[in-house]
């Protein structure tokens, strides 16, 4: 158990006191990696590696299953340790009924609906939403480290890009040998599926890559990230290959990119990320384009891909030094397909720095 873990539950701490709850039952995987170091995924999308139990009080419990105790030991004291064999739920039932508290706030984002059912006439639970996610929001100055670092690694790979997109070459082959690229340099794993779209593919915003060959003269776009020390990089290119790119390519490119630089401009701390959103979406706006663009501006990067805030119109966040955004404006046309290009950006004290 590490300095950094204990001291993101006591401030974890303060915030259930401020919304009067007594405990919280994290089963979200990146929160309960964030607060213990332990298991930043589930094994599957319908398992679990564990639950986290924080409460006021000062005493934390971690319940798992055999298959992680040994890891669980690592980061865990053993007496703050449950480990829960079969039958899980009743075992989970009777240990939650036993701890006592009035009410245990859960995280309603992460729980399902059957698990809910499971427990709720063993221990009054109350929904909550985003109390851990709000401490993810602002990086400390390790976080921001390990996010560089993994961006870097970005950055290495995808100037080695160029010269896989050699025609006849297909979408699945680059994204494959993106991945081994990654692999190679240090990655643990893709921090998502790449995505290589050819030409009118290139509008699907999330393209999965199939057996589409690159011609001589056409675009490409690309989309990747790793995960490298538990967090994540994601960055997107729009190429042409070719020494001919069409009128309608490079007027998009250009719109796009000077679109990303006004918005880069403005970010700073106290700044609602709406107003980003805004930004770009009035630009667009002014070039009759705007319909075109079909998505939000950015989304925060941390454990995971897609995290808070989300740069949309919609979004209440304001920007904090230690956020990490990204900006990805794109412009998409199904007839022949889409430029978007990405930065990670790093909310400063006085404004924002390209990762």
């Amino acid at each position: 158990m590490t300095d950094v873990h204990a001291q993101r539950r006591d401030k974890l701490r303060e915030k259930l006191k401020q919304n009067d709850l007594p405990g919280l039952l994290v089963s979200s995987p990146a929160n309960r990696f964030y607060l213990s170091g332990f298991e930043l995924h589930d094994p599957q999308c319908n398992e679990s590696a564990g639950m986290l139990v924080i409460t006021t009080s000062g005493r934390d419990w971690l319940l798992t299953d055999p298959r992680y105790e040994t890891a669980a030991a690592r980061v865990w004291p053993k007496d703050g340790l449950f480990i829960y064999t079969s039958p899980k739920i009743k075992q989970i039932q009777e240990f939650l009924a036993g701890i006592q508290l009035p009410v245990l706030g859960f995280e309603s984002r992460a729980m399902s609906v059957d698990l809910f059912s499971e427990l709720k006439d063993h221990v009054a639970l109350t929904p909550t939403k985003s109390l851990v996610e709000g401490l993810r929001l602002i990086k400390d100055a390790h976080e921001i480290a390990l996010v560089e670092a993994s961006c870097k690694l970005n950055h290495e790979v995808f100037a080695l890009v160029p010269d896989l997109l050699q025609p006849g070459r297909t979408e699945r082959e680059i994204a494959w040998d993106m991945e081994k690229l990654f692999r190679e340099r240090g990655a643990s794993e893709l921090a998502f599926a790449t995505i290589v779209g050819v030409n009118a593919n290139a509008a699907q915003p999330h393209a999965i890559p199939r057996d589409v060959v690159i011609e001589e003269e056409c675009l490409v776009l690309v989309d990747a990230g790793a995960r490298l020390g538990a967090y994540c990089s994601d960055q997107t290119r729009t190429y042409w290959v070719g020494q001919r790119p069409t009128d309608a390519f490079k007027r998009t490119m250009d719109l796009v990119r000077r679109a990303q630089d006004m918005a880069m401009q403005e970010l700073r701390p106290g700044l609602p990320v709406s107003r980003a959103y805004r930004i770009v979406r009035g630009f667009f706006t002014d070039h009759f384009v705007e319909t075109r663009f079909t998505h939000g501006l950015g989304h925060g990067v941390g454990l995971e891909t897609h995290e808070a805030p989300s740069l949309s119109p919609h979004d209440e966040a304001v920007l904090a030094p230690g956020m990490v955004v990204t900006v990805e404006p794109g412009l998409y046309y199904p007839d022949w397909g889409g430029v978007r290009w990405e930065y990670m950006i790093l909310i400063t004290d006085d404004g924002c720095r390209v990762l």
